[in-house]
């Protein structure tokens, strides 16, 4: 029997179980993120936020993005940016607003926001990219514990790794508390797999500094693999975690020893899948979440029966009472559900990145 897993601790706030959920644009808003707790997330991160919507969104906006629930924490949020000068006081408002950990995003692949100068642009910019480390960590409290997620480089080539080791290693220098690493470089952006023996590397250059692992979770049995494989201190599940929350269940219980369980029932969908709706009518009002949960629904439908038509329903779905009437159309009879392959995910989710309909914030899992 294989030895527990350690605890992951963030800074000074503990975490826990080292499997946690990803920040992903368009989707891990607060309903998400409570779903993922509720069914053995531990920590969990809110959409990627533009440093200038935090500044100078409207009231409404801002709440939008960053509404908590005492139930999630703790709870981290991610910042995206260019101008450095914009970090601190945007990261000082997110501290302010409750969140108990400000993650900086060194890695998003999108073409705009590469155009942009944000997102995974830095990694070929380590002074900029340092400075706004500089200034978050500066901005925010000192129990705040400031993170960054960066890929592995913007290529594969020699000066790409050198500056991804300077930004490595700076950060850690100035006071950042863990650093997640995604296998693949910008470049890649989610075309061929993500190089986990990159992470291992990662991991044995940082010591005994907190490395978390991301790129190619889709099951539980990957995410143990990748502690495992590579000795970081714990994973971030992305894509991976969309519609299947029932995998931070499923990892818990191989962590244990357990046999892995069962893909929920169809019922079983169909409560978690009302609780989501119910939740997410709280963060939009009901006018608004048939249409928002839609997404969700053509992810839940992986793990149905019938996938491909359970989808197609939920893909027609423009308010609340369609959305009620799929569920009782495809979820009122109960029966043994399914275990989505890998291949269904990424056809599920198409040649766009997560947050493709996220305008507001226009980004992605990294």
């Amino acid at each position: 029997m294989s030895a527990p897993l350690p605890n992951l601790r963030i800074g000074p706030v503990e975490i826990g179980f080292p499997v946690v959920q990803a920040a992903l644009s368009g989707y891990s808003d607060m309903a998400m993120r409570l779903i993922a707790r509720r069914l053995g997330a531990s920590y969990t991160l809110c959409e990627v936020m533009l440093d200038r919507l935090i500044i100078e969104a409207g009231r409404k906006t801002r709440q939008r993005f960053m509404q908590q629930n005492e139930e999630e924490r703790p709870v981290g949020a991610q910042l995206m940016g260019s101008d450095p000068e914009r970090f601190g006081p945007a990261a000082r408002e997110l501290a302010a607003t409750g969140f108990q950990v400000v993650d900086i995003n060194f890695g998003c692949p999108v073409k705009k926001v590469l155009g942009r100068c944000r997102g995974g642009f830095l990694l070929s910019t380590p002074p900029v990219a340092l400075e706004i480390v500089s200034r978050v960590r500066d901005a925010v409290p000192p129990e705040i514990p400031v993170t960054v997620k960066m890929r592995r480089g913007i290529d594969d080539s020699t000066e790409s790794r050198d500056r991804f080791f300077e930004i490595f290693d700076g950060a850690f220098d100035r006071g950042v508390a863990a650093v997640t690493v995604h296998g693949r470089t910008v470049e890649q952006r989610y075309v061929g797999p993500s190089r986990w023996e990159f992470l291992g590397e990662v991991k044995r250059h940082a010591g005994d500094r907190t490395v978390l692992g991301s790129g190619d979770l889709f099951t539980a049995a990957d995410c143990l693999r990748m502690l495992r494989q590579t000795g970081v201190d714990g994973v971030t599940v992305a894509r991976g975690a969309i519609g299947n929350p029932w995998i931070f269940r499923e990892v818990r219980a191989l962590a244990a020893g357990k046999p892995l369980p069962a893909p929920p029932s169809v019922h079983e969908q169909r409560e978690v899948i009302l609780e989501h709706f119910a939740l997410a009518e709280r963060v939009y009002g009901e006018s608004k979440a048939g249409r928002q949960m839609r997404k969700f629904g053509i992810k839940y439908a992986q793990l149905h029966p019938e996938p491909q038509q359970v989808r197609d329903a939920f893909v027609a779905v423009k308010c609340r009472e369609d959305w009620h009437r799929a569920v009782a159309r495809w979820y009122s009879e109960d029966g043994p559900g399914r275990r989505p392959l890998p291949e269904d995910i990424h056809k599920a989710q198409g040649s766009d990145t997560p947050g493709h309909e996220a305008a507001a914030t226009l980004t992605c899992d990294v």
